[in-house]
């Protein structure tokens, strides 16, 4: 029996984004009855949830102005019992379900005291000023989830409850497309997805792959992700032209379509820069890699490092250290037995201690304990 309706309101994720839709709504459906005011809705996608569609604007300007009063006229009469919001621009409209008696979660998926300046749009000295400000009344007014433990650091002065709830993979999404790991024969494959950003130590990545092609020039990259630099940004990086032929960008892409392309790739890359909040929060792609038991090539960050060398699951790099990257990168063709070792360990410890079902059983003990 459903014990009360909630309602969850993005103006900024996609319709099918992993942590949103398939594992918090679709979790909480289960007790719950459950709105997503989300853009671009596809009920098809999670029928357990009653989808709310809404406009995507890329400006938080015109998601303040226009999306955010429409969410307020199309969800009052839902009169939920709890509202669990993503991103800040809608704080101020919270308050609004908040006199009519709903709970208010505010969830933190970024720690934009550190990542501001990184912004190539959607900044400026007012956006900011209006961030802090309403950031600080989100604290003493609503219950706050953090998807990074280091976020805690910054929010110091909580008057609510809070939680911390990794983005750990959901293994019935992730799991049937894992496959027997590649064979030395096989095509020399690679296995990206997340957002393509120079932050994200892309050019890095390109450079590595220059070096790599002295050795094996025959091999692909599968690049899943949003990109945040033009093509004339690529164009301008000599590495680029060196191994523009080895690479498939396939744009964002639903899981669903984009898993089957790890299917015998040598390892997932999730190199990030020692930029903003990136050393404080874990690469979701990290944990998703391993549990499609491919070795991990990413960062040296002691959180990173503290899952891949602790479990022997892959390589820990200096992303700005292109020569340690194409290293990495020609150890793992060349050791194939040992790259397959290092994916069952990512794998196994995936299984043991990095999913989503514990997560699931902390949102839960939360919402019940909301009063």
């Amino acid at each position: 029996m459903k014990k009360g309706r909630i309602l969850h309101i993005s103006t900024a994720h996609q319709p099918t984004d992993p942590r949103v839709v398939y594992k918090q709504c679709r979790t909480l459906a289960q007790v719950y009855d459950v709105y997503c005011a989300i853009p671009n809705a596809i009920p098809s996608v999670a029928p357990e949830i009653r989808f709310i569609r809404l406009p995507y604007f890329k400006r938080v300007i015109w998601r303040t102005l226009l999306t955010c009063p429409l969410i307020v006229l199309r969800c009052l009469w839902i009169r939920p019992r709890v509202i669990h919001i993503y991103v800040p621009e809608f704080i101020p409209f919270a308050f609004l379900f908040k006199w009519l008696g709903a709970v208010v979660i505010y969830e933190v998926q970024e720690n934009l005291y550190k990542k501001m300046h990184l912004k190539t749009f959607n900044r400026g000295w007012l956006l900011e000023q209006a961030f802090r400000y309403f950031d600080q009344l989100a604290r003493q007014h609503f219950t706050l989830i953090f998807t990074e433990h280091g976020y805690l650091d910054t929010y110091s002065n909580l008057v609510k409850p809070y939680a911390v709830i990794y983005n750990y993979p959901l293994l019935d999404d992730i799991l049937p497309y894992r496959r027997p790991y590649r064979q030395s024969q096989e095509p020399i494959t690679f296995f990206y997805i997340g957002w393509l950003t120079f932050e994200r130590a892309f050019d890095a990545m390109l450079e590595g792959f220059v070096r790599l092609k002295k050795q094996y020039p025959s091999f692909k990259v599968h690049l899943f992700g949003r990109q945040t630099f033009t093509q004339e940004d690529l164009e301008r990086i000599p590495a680029y032209h060196a191994v523009k032929e080895d690479l498939i960008f396939y744009g964002y892409t639903d899981q669903p379509e984009a898993l089957p392309y790890a299917s015998n790739a040598v390892a997932g890359i999730a190199l990030l820069k020692p930029v903003g909040d990136y050393p404080d929060s874990y690469t979701t792609k990290m944990f998703e890699y391993m549990a499609l038991g491919l070795p991990v090539l990413t960062s040296d960050f002691p959180l990173y490092q503290d899952v891949v060398e602790r479990h022997q699951c892959g390589f820990c790099v200096d992303p700005t250290n292109t020569t340690a990257v194409a290293d990495r990168l020609i150890w793992l063709i060349e050791h194939r037995d040992e790259a397959e070792a290092m994916g069952q360990r990512g794998y196994e410890a995936v299984l043991r201690e990095y999913n989503w079902d514990t997560e699931a059983r902390k949102l839960l003990d939360l919402y019940s304990s909301l009063r």
